[in-house]
């Protein structure tokens, strides 16, 4: 045997004969192979990881380890990094050979478990540790999620921003796997890909009232395509308040206002007029700011305004608001007259300001604008019907193994 020599004890049974005259049969301690502390099992295995501590292996290269000798073999390999990621890997059936079958990270520190038997079945154990070799910091991929930290409304996407594109659904699915949101209370979700810079994650339902949501990159040192490696990036935690919801009906020119589904105002607006009707669909508040220069020149109206406008709450990036109209208070409750966004008096709009937070959600129905865009002007996200919003996702598309995949990864609340 090739293992370094240990002492053996010769086992053997002994018929004892008790003095209540029972016969039973007693064993030497240690009377089966698997119950022996494991040996060391250094001269039964190699692995192509750099020899001693000074050299870094290429991540580009799959991690093998191999049988020596005829005496033993390989019965277990666990491979994981410093962050506890395991390393997928193939054991072939005669024990003779482990390889990796996926990507290492760059940069990482890895510590690999084997396990073996010899020709008597007796274990052996040794761990072996070595580090893979940085990567390019001009290959690195680096994720930003958004938005800033903080408390928001329930219908507040988490978005994803990259520092390079990402075209391929393969390299997409790298980067979505290790993409990771979590939410307590916990709800199911997913990532769509907006473009192939940019991801949105959000619930099939709107967010819980009152929750956490953490989202997390675990693409550091992972290979995304052959000239391209994941950076590490800053984590992210939002909360949720109660859920506010005001929906503005623009054919009976009221907005109702919910919190947590009971009514707590009702409000007579004016919405777009014909040529510049509000769009329909649902919006989240983008923010707020107590006074915006509005004018003709900004949307291009044809007709001639200039005014400052006060209690401004943002809906879509093109200059959509909901805001004091003093000037259409006569119109307000009765017909629509302005350039596309909600009015109503000074009084209402103070009191719409002060009780909404970005991220809760307001919806225009029964107008004859344009439906929202579901991207690209604000965040029309939750327009997007669920089915087709899975299809967006490189992991779950619309697929029974993708049913299978949304189940096996819905949401759990995040560990102490």
């Amino acid at each position: 045997m090739s293992h370094s020599p240990r002492t053996r004890t010769v086992l053997s049974c002994t018929l004892l004969v008790v003095a209540v005259g029972t016969v039973t049969t007693a064993c030497g301690a240690g009377g089966h192979p698997l119950s022996a502390k494991p040996y060391d099992a250094a001269s039964q295995i190699a692995f192509n990881g750099p020899a001693g501590s000074s050299g870094k292996a290429d991540p580009d290269k799959p991690l093998e380890v191999t049988a020596q000798g005829e005496d033993g073999r390989i019965t277990d390999v666990t491979a994981t990094d410093q962050q506890g990621r395991y390393v997928a890997g193939e054991l072939s059936a005669d024990g003779a050979r482990w390889h990796s079958t996926v990507p290492l990270a760059a940069g990482a520190h890895y510590t690999v478990r084997v396990s073996t038997e010899d020709d008597e079945g007796s274990p052996g154990r040794k761990v072996l540790a070595f580090d893979t070799a940085a990567a390019a910091k001009k290959r690195q991929l680096k994720v930003t999620f958004g938005p800033e930290a903080g408390k928001y409304g329930v219908g507040q996407p988490v978005t994803a921003k990259l520092s390079a594109p990402v075209k391929a659904k393969a390299a997409r699915a790298v980067v979505e796997r290790a993409l990771k949101v979590r939410s307590q209370p916990a709800t199911e979700g997913s990532w769509h890909w907006v473009d192939s810079r940019t991801l949105h994650y959000r619930p099939k339902e709107f967010w819980p009232t009152h929750a956490t949501i953490q989202a997390h990159s675990n693409l550091e040192g992972v290979k995304v395509t052959d000239k391209l490696w994941g950076a590490e990036s800053k984590p992210l935690k939002l909360t949720t308040g109660d859920k506010v919801v005001a929906v503005t009906d623009a054919g009976s020119h009221w907005m109702t206002v919910y919190r947590n589904g009971e009514e707590i105002n009702s409000i007579p607006v004016t919405t777009g007029k014909p040529g510049y009707s509000t769009r329909n669909g649902i919006k989240v508040v983008l923010g707020k700011e107590y006074v915006v220069r509005m004018t003709s020149a900004s949307i291009g109206a044809s007709d001639f305004y200039d005014k400052m406008v006060y209690y401004a709450t943002r809906v879509t990036d093109s200059g959509e608001y909901v805001h004091a109209a003093p000037w259409s208070v006569g119109s307000q409750g009765y017909a629509n007259t302005s350039h596309g966004c909600t009015g109503m008096s000074t009084g209402n709009a103070a009191w719409f300001y002060e009780t909404v937070r970005q991220g809760d959600i307001v919806e225009v129905v029964n107008s004859y604008g344009a439906d929202m865009d579901h991207f690209g002007n604000g965040y029309g996200d939750w327009n997007v019907p669920w089915k087709t919003w899975r299809k967006g996702s490189a992991l779950l598309a619309d697929t029974k193994a993708g049913r299978a995949a949304v189940e096996a990864t819905r949401l759990r609340p995040q560990s102490a």
